[in-house]
């Protein structure tokens, strides 16, 4: 992959922080029950989304070592290339950058992982993901949280493997309150509420770790 000309992508890249929670699920587990969490009132209608994710790291696997994964993907509301960076408790922050050119890496983004590798980036892995996605409302009509149905397929690029499995996301919304109390009741009743309809502890810590078989 080659870095995109100066113009593209010039403008400073759009940066959230993604507190969430991961489980997994198999096939037929029913949804959870969320109206048993504190504090949801009510849950929207499913939201179907198709994602399509190309990772990319260098042959030594640079990025991934220092906690960063560097992604292009396709469908959904937040659609371009996207820097995650290191975990840091449940969350990580993640700047995003318009699409662009499909073979070219944004020039700001390599320069914001110029102090990791200035390596060539080349594929690691594709990730697609149909995902039904869950509104979960407070009282005022606020989203607290988005809850996701994921059915995942991957290829590791390197090693040709193909991987598939049904995983369940929870991830903070802006209703949700910046009080980290709050948050780990929150969390705790929804992998209750999780454990309750069947749903497990995620396997891996990411979908990319999982495509590439950690």
């Amino acid at each position: 992959m080659t870095a995109a000309d100066s113009t593209a992508g010039a403008a400073a890249p759009r940066r959230s922080v993604e507190v969430e929670l991961k489980f997994d699920a198999d096939t037929e587990t029913s949804l959870p029950n969320w109206i048993s969490v504190p504090g949801i009132a009510s849950v929207g209608a499913g939201e179907v989304r198709e994602l399509d994710a190309r990772y990319l790291d260098t042959t030594e696997f640079a990025l991934a070592s220092a906690g960063f994964a560097l992604r292009r993907r396709t469908g959904g509301g937040d659609a371009g290339w996207h820097i995650k960076g290191p975990r840091v408790g449940n969350g990580r922050v993640e700047l995003h950058w318009p699409l662009g050119s499909a073979g070219e890496v944004p020039a700001p983004a390599l320069e914001v992982l110029a102090d990791v590798t200035q390596d060539p980036l080349l594929p690691l892995a594709r990730i697609q993901n149909s995902r039904t996605a869950y509104a979960l409302r407070d009282a005022a009509g606020g989203v607290l949280a988005e809850f996701a149905d994921d059915v995942v397929s991957t290829l590791d690029e390197r090693s040709g493997v193909e991987r598939s499995w049904r995983e369940w996301e929870v991830e903070l919304g802006p209703a949700a309150p910046d009080d980290a109390e709050w948050r780990a009741a929150f969390f705790a009743a929804v992998e209750t509420a999780v454990i309750s309809a069947g749903g497990k502890a995620a396997a891996s810590e990411s979908k990319l770790a999982r495509a590439l078989g950690y």
